[in-house]
């Protein structure tokens, strides 16, 4: 391999936050989110992972059921968003997945379709608690069951999703909570309301079912400052020096001139930049690590490079490295938080982990 990025991804630790998780969930099933390539880590290998540990996956959409599928995954797979078509029904057929439905052409469209066979499998229901962007509004509850009773049976769960579980203020969490309780609570039906920081955080909404995403990843769903669990990094993201300038103070770097050497500095190119993922708008300061210590982004980020200010690593005569074309750097993993880089860039550490492209290889340990 001859360009030197790679994103390692550490199974193990899938395997340790899984565990973790679980003690929180108690008695609820597992519903282990892979959507989006399992948020850029590799939607296979995290399922043959978790394969005897989670009691279902789920994905966004059906094309991305039939990838584990392909994979020889037998768990049920829910399809987040439902059908996006009555095509995808037939895609579907005999796959053991299972339709969350939120619209009712899609209830609709699913009641035409089972009508050709003598059984299908069962609907789960999502209805809109506060989140106000999928679901079915809480007020249609009894309509929907009694119109489409024909599709519900004991295996049909009822589904919501909280806005504001990852923040410190609970007020807006709690009142979902409550809303959603209260209006489906003439039902015995299973119920699925917690995500990874609801699981955490609020017992009340550890009920049948519980999904959890990012916090598999190791990326804390919450704030630093209001983190109330520890969980083992997955994806780590590393590239190397390949090339060292010696600038004059007063001289700028990169696209733009946009940073300027108050001293005289030196500057490490690294191989990774905007085409493979990392993002173009982060700002001068962004952290990355390198023969431990921090060292941060200077200049513009390019398609293919990134450069940092290396100068203290030259200048401390602490550092107990030389620092040298071939170095390793670490742009987030287990050396450097991923939130902490998410933080400085004015994201959230899904947007980084999911958005590392193909063009990075994934090593897997």
């Amino acid at each position: 391999m001859a360009r030197p990025s790679i994103a390692t991804i550490n199974l193990s630790a899938i395997s340790h936050n899984f565990s973790l998780l679980k003690d929180y969930a108690g008695t609820s099933k597992i519903i282990a989110v892979v959507k989006a390539d399992a948020y850029g880590n590799g939607a296979v290998k995290v399922a043959q992972i978790l394969q005897n540990k989670a009691d279902m996956f789920a994905v966004a959409f059906v094309e991305e059921a039939l990838e584990l599928r392909e994979a020889g995954i037998t768990l049920p797979i829910l399809i987040l968003q439902g059908a996006h078509k009555a095509e995808d029904f037939n895609e579907g057929l005999g796959l053991n997945l299972v339709w969350l439905f939120h619209e009712r052409w899609q209830l609709a469209a699913y009641k035409d379709f089972v009508e050709k066979y003598e059984s299908a499998p069962a609907v789960w229901l999502k209805f809109d608690s506060g989140m106000h962007r999928l679901g079915f509004a809480l007020d249609e509850f009894s309509a929907i069951l009694t119109e489409y009773a024909s599709l519900i049976n004991h295996n049909t769960v009822i589904v919501t999703h909280l806005a504001c579980a990852d923040e410190p203020i609970k007020t807006h969490a709690q009142a979902q909570i409550e809303r959603f309780m209260k209006k489906i609570d003439e039902s015995s039906l299973p119920r699925c309301i917690a995500n990874s920081a609801t699981n955490i955080r609020f017992e009340k909404a550890r009920q049948d079912y519980v999904r959890l995403g990012i916090a598999l990843y190791g990326s804390t769903p919450f704030q630093s400052s209001d983190n109330p669990i520890e969980l083992a990094p997955v994806m780590s993201v590393n590239s190397e020096i390949i090339a060292l300038r010696h600038i004059p103070k007063g001289d700028t770097v990169g696209y733009g001139g946009t940073w300027r050497a108050l001293r005289p500095s030196v500057i490490a190119t690294v191989a990774i930049g905007y085409a493979d993922g990392y993002p173009r708008h982060a700002p001068t300061g962004t952290p990355a690590w390198c023969n431990g210590q921090l060292i941060p982004l200077v200049g513009r980020v390019s398609m293919d490079m990134l450069t940092f200010d290396v100068t203290d690593l030259f200048e401390d005569d602490s550092c107990q490295y030389e620092t040298k074309i071939g170095d390793k750097v670490q742009l987030w993993g287990d050396q450097l938080p991923i939130n902490q880089v998410a933080e400085h860039i004015g994201t959230i550490g899904y947007e980084l982990m999911t958005r590392v492209s193909k063009r990075i290889p994934r090593k897997y340990i």
